[in-house]
């Protein structure tokens, strides 16, 4: 399948890197061209706007930081939309707000394209493990033709529903992984001040009815001092104001939320909008003047 993808950064590179590995033909764009160097080594094609990417591309794929982002490369005499051909199909997999896919989705339509959004979760090292999961909404019968370029991608693959259906429940997922990180810090710092082992706290932890899948992969960043977890703060705060949107939207109080924000924009103004999220813990240990650290422990998320 001829695809274009637009956005090459810690996911999206490795994204595009499992659609070349499965045989697809790849035109690339990305703001910073150095990212694109291994696609393109390997046969991918360059283009020079959006526009040319998605000229004759039977999906073009967005892989962004922002709604903002997407709305810049979609629309435009430059952008994917100008180009998209009838019949062809746009894959919005950034973290984007429903209503602004809707959107896009609507004048993707006029054109006679159809729009699938497609978000991952799961964390930088399983897109380049090929074991991501991704959720996709969309019209049912569109998005059984392009299952194959989403296992091709990703893992767990699961239709959510109508067009929407996939952001909101990719919105919550992070809502409520930001949220685990901060009590995280909090549990280990207990434990710290306790006087115990760090490591066998993750291992009691991970045993008990306290573990979830932020606590197995991001702890083991804290406690190893590299914080590098693949994503960036503004990228959290970013999510953590989608949530509060949804919030607003539907008329749900989100109180804990609404805390876990404010802690992300404080970490945010301390240490950066391109510091490793997983640093919003280190907003405790700077307060309390201990280092959360268990020596050797395995830097399993980087390689």
């Amino acid at each position: 399948m001829k695809i274009g993808f637009i956005g090459l950064g810690n996911v999206g590179a490795s994204l595009a890197a499992n659609l070349q590995r499965a045989g697809h033909a790849l035109t690339v764009l990305d703001l910073n061209r150095e990212a694109a160097r291994p696609l393109l080594g390997a046969g991918a094609a360059w283009a020079d706007s959006p526009r040319a990417l998605a000229e004759g591309a039977e999906a073009v794929v967005t892989s962004l930081p922002s709604p903002a982002a997407v709305s810049e490369v979609m629309e435009g005499e430059a952008g994917v939309l100008a180009g998209l051909a009838s019949g062809a199909t746009w894959i919005e997999m950034s973290t984007n707000d429903a209503r602004e896919v809707e959107r896009l989705a609507g004048l993707a339509a006029e054109r006679g394209a159809n729009t699938l959004e497609a978000p991952v979760t799961g964390g930088c090292h399983r897109a380049k493990s090929g074991d991501i999961s991704i959720l996709v909404g969309g019209e049912e019968s569109v998005f059984e033709d392009y299952r194959p370029l989403f296992e091709a991608m990703g893992g767990t693959v699961l239709h959510m529903g109508p067009l929407g259906s996939a952001s909101v429940v990719k919105v919550i997922s992070n809502q409520l992984a930001l949220t685990h990180l901060i009590v995280l810090g909090e549990a280990l710092m207990l434990a710290e001040r306790a006087g115990i082992d760090l490591r066998k706290a993750f291992e009691g932890l991970k045993a008990s009815s306290g573990n979830s899948f932020v606590h197995e992969t991001e702890s083991q960043l804290i406690l190893n001092g590299s914080y590098n977890v693949g994503f960036t703060m503004d990228l959290a705060c970013k999510d953590l104001r989608l949530a509060q949107q949804l919030g607003r939207e539907f008329g749900v109080p989100l109180e804990v939320t609404d805390v876990v924000a404010g802690a992300f924009a404080r970490a945010q103004e301390a240490y950066g909008a391109r510091a490793w999220s997983t640093m919003a813990v280190k907003l405790l240990e700077d307060r309390v003047g201990a280092d959360l650290r268990a020596p050797g422990f395995p830097a399993i998320l980087e390689d």
